[in-house]
């Protein structure tokens, strides 16, 4: 039923279309016609005006043959660099690049297996209930591309990423909350050979709070991280200026509220005690995700699954994914591993094999909604 020569090379096809986050532009412009020539209206909003980019989001709408629930599928047309010059080879039923790029199989393998279930749903006149696609922007610079989006204008009552990692069969029902943490330290300038003592050395202050800072994984549903910092200008002059970029994230929101308040006052408490004056900023990236394996988004996927073969398996993440922003917005949801393996590196590969699971998965689900209509 599966037309395997297609998938494969409507997949290498588009990972080999340069699609950095804010460079999606080539990818849109390919995926908009791919869509038009199956007969869809794609309508595309002004994502990426807001965000300075090339390509807004796209969705489309596909009428019902047979009266169910609306139900949808997204996927990210962005990747993570170095993403120009891909090249996708084969090597023992396994696509990878020639190891100095990425592939993009995260997340262009699940829009390849969308593109090759609605051909087989065409071909084959397969029944199905009223669908709704979403093709983001921006996914890989926190969620970005579909924060923007206008959820109102869709209808439907459940969802499904295609974004985690994993071989199909796995259902990630749990995933974190998240805050972006800034931290500033502002001391005072002064000669470091003449008189430092009339300085205040604001990167020694940041370095003594850091210390005291928890950092890493605080328990099982919990972790935190400094990840960038960057002061002073010169080598001969006091650091009067420090700034520390950092993150926190937790499956528990009342949990993430209290590390984050306890890296902000262990902060602030620390660089004061250094003379220097402290500011911390917290932006809530995305909501958590906590759903019980009897929600009916879960049970209509392990249905589904267990269908084509495959063994479910329900997951926690400790990372986010357009799934946390779709269910924060009402649409319960879940994000389905699709085999993508080594991703955001050179040594990135997806197995054709699951390529076909994927679109398995797609049409199995489909068809379990029809059946409990």
């Amino acid at each position: 039923m599966i037309n395997e020569s297609r998938l494969i090379n409507s997949f290498i096809t588009m990972a080999q279309i340069p699609s950095i986050s804010g460079r999606e532009g080539k990818m849109r412009d390919y995926l908009r016609a791919q869509l038009q020539e199956r007969g869809l209206e794609v309508n595309e909003d002004e994502a990426g005006l807001a965000l300075q980019g090339e390509a807004g989001n796209l969705w489309v709408k596909i009428p019902a043959s047979v009266e169910a629930e609306t139900i949808l599928f997204a996927a990210h047309m962005d990747t993570v660099g170095p993403g120009e010059g891909i090249q996708a080879i084969i090597e023992d039923g396994v696509i990878k690049s020639k190891g100095n790029t990425i592939l993009g199989s995260d997340d262009k393998a699940a829009i390849a297996a969308l593109l090759e279930a609605l051909d087989v749903i065409r071909e084959k006149r397969l029944p199905h209930g009223p669908l709704e696609l979403l093709f983001t922007v921006g996914e890989e610079q926190g969620l970005q591309g579909a924060k923007q989006f206008d959820f109102t204008s869709l209808k439907a009552t459940m969802a499904y990423v295609l974004d985690a990692g994993g071989d199909p069969g796995v259902i990630v029902i749990q995933s974190p909350c998240q805050n972006e943490i800034e931290y500033k330290v502002y001391g005072k300038p002064a000669h470091a050979g003449i008189n430092p003592e009339k300085g205040i050395n604001a990167i020694q202050a940041a370095a003594l709070a850091l210390s005291r800072m928890p950092c890493g994984r605080i328990d099982e549903e919990t972790t935190c991280n400094l990840g960038i910092i960057q002061g002073g200008t010169a080598r001969n002059i006091v650091a009067d200026y420090c700034q520390i970029k950092g993150e926190a994230r937790s499956l528990n929101r009342s949990r993430l509220d209290q590390i984050t308040q306890t890296l902000k006052n262990t902060f602030m408490e620390e660089v004061q005690r250094q003379g220097a004056r402290a500011e911390v900023e917290v932006k809530f990236l995305y909501p958590e995700i906590r759903l019980d394996p009897e929600d009916r988004v879960v049970k209509t996927a392990v249905k589904a699954i267990e269908s084509t073969g495959l063994q479910p398996r329900l997951e926690s993440t400790g990372g986010g994914s357009d799934a946390s922003i779709i269910h924060g917005n009402g649409i319960p949801c879940v994000n389905l591993g699709i085999g993508m393996s080594n991703v955001h590196s050179c040594d990135e590969y997806i197995k054709i094999s699951h390529l076909i699971k994927d679109t398995k998965i797609i049409l199995a689900i489909i068809n379990e909604i029809i059946k409990e209509k």
